[in-house]
């Protein structure tokens, strides 16, 4: 079992997967986080398979609506990871 937010998913884990994943441990961070960039790239590339719950929708919904209405897009991206790793 895997929880996935609130929610607990059942994830087929095989001999293989769970080899795979020992010998990904073994990498060194920067690495890690390298492949970890990839992947999520890669999820971000095919987002018409990602189904939103109605919650997701109504959040992301008002996220835009806040957007509009004061025009703040928030900090760029570097500066929040900057600060971030600032705190590790």
């Amino acid at each position: 079992m895997f929880l996935f937010g609130q929610r607990p998913i059942r994830l087929k884990v095989t001999l293989e997967v769970i080899m795979n994943l020992a010998s990904l441990r073994q990498l060194p961070v920067g690495q890690r986080m390298h492949l970890v960039e990839e992947l999520w790239d890669s999820i971000a590339a095919d987002q018409q398979a990602l189904l939103l719950t109605n919650e997701q929708r109504v959040e992301l919904n008002r996220r835009l609506d806040a957007y509009e209405v004061d025009g703040n897009p928030g900090r760029p991206a570097a500066v929040a990871l900057g600060d971030i790793r600032k705190r590790l």
